[in-house]
């Protein structure tokens, strides 16, 4: 049993690792062909395909009567897209960005945000009528960003450069990709979790590991295949992407399938602990990722340290609570 745990464990990595390559190259051939911006391909196609296991395992778990699960999952995923994912690749390999491209993705999130912390704050709940709403800003997000693809594309027509192979071709890639990084991600967390509990690892820091681990794989493995590749705003326009698809479409299908009330196991100064921490700082982390990217046109190293900082001290605030 621990043999095969482990044999499968392995094979999850060289899945994850093959689905990324073949995931960023189908997306950059995209990219290429039609002339539009990496970082809005990364906010829309790439974004959409990394999110797609959350919007699965938030659907099922809303048809089971389990909507908040939805809601720490959206945050959660939020904060370690920004924090700990997006930090490791500014980190690394800070890079200037397209501040006009940017634009749209950033005010989009806040916005949506805002009406997110709204729900929370004031009416302490999420409604089917909040939910729809969600998916509505869903339909309208992807409206905004096909319309500025198109634009675009009509101003980078003059360029002439020829990209090999076939639309058909990209498209494998991205589908088999997106397919291997979701089976592998799978095989990683199942057989990490079976290793962990033979070799006696608690449950509550398996939970805290692979588990968590696993619902941020597919946006990891992008990034790091990406940064390596050298097309560091693919990965950028992902994490924006996943951040806002985590409000519209994860949190708004979870909602309109199960409306709930905000959670208020831990509390935090009289009040649910989620309303004090988890939601300030996922506005503040965003907003250190992506104001620096529209003011300046450009990522620093220092940003991706302090989201760094930021998410340990986060991570280690969970377990005093």
């Amino acid at each position: 049993m621990l043999f095969r745990a482990i044999l499968l464990f392995i094979a999850g990595f060289v899945l994850l690792i093959k689905g990324g390559d073949w995931f960023v190259d189908g997306s950059v051939g995209i990219s290429k062909r039609f002339h539009v911006p990496e970082l809005l391909i990364g906010a829309t196609v790439v974004s959409i395909g990394t999110t797609l296991p959350e919007v699965m395992v938030s659907a099922t778990s809303a048809v089971e009567g389990h909507g908040q699960i939805a809601y720490g999952n959206a945050i959660g995923s939020i904060i370690c897209n920004t924090a700990l994912i997006a930090a490791i690749t500014v980190a690394v390999r800070p890079a200037k960005t397209d501040r006009s491209t940017l634009k749209l993705p950033i005010i989009f999130f806040f916005a949506v945000a805002a009406f997110y912390a709204a729900n929370a704050y004031i009416f302490r709940r999420f409604s089917r009528f909040s939910g729809i709403v969600l998916l509505l800003c869903f339909l309208v997000y992807m409206y905004l960003l096909v319309r500025s693809a198109k634009k675009a594309s009509k101003e980078k027509n003059d360029e002439t450069e020829e990209k090999k192979g076939s639309l058909a071709s990209d498209i494998v890639w991205l589908v088999v990709g997106a397919a291997l990084i979701a089976v592998g991600a799978r095989l990683l967390v199942d057989n990490g979790t079976i290793i962990a509990e033979k070799i006696g690892v608690p449950e509550s820091v398996i939970g805290l590991t692979f588990v968590a681990l696993g619902t941020s794989l597919p946006e990891l493995v992008t990034a790091i295949t990406a940064l390596t590749k050298g097309h560091g705003e693919l990965s950028l326009g992902n994490i924006i992407g996943a951040n806002i698809f985590n409000l519209v479409l994860v949190s708004g299908l979870s909602t309109a399938l199960s409306p709930f009330a905000i959670p208020d196991g831990s509390r935090l100064f009289g009040l649910p602990a989620s309303l004090v921490l988890d939601i300030p700082v996922m506005f503040g982390v965003m907003a250190l990722l992506t104001l620096p990217a529209v003011i300046k046109g450009k990522l620093y190293r220092g940003q991706g340290i302090i989201l760094l900082v930021i998410y340990a001290a986060f991570c280690a605030t969970q377990f005093v609570m």
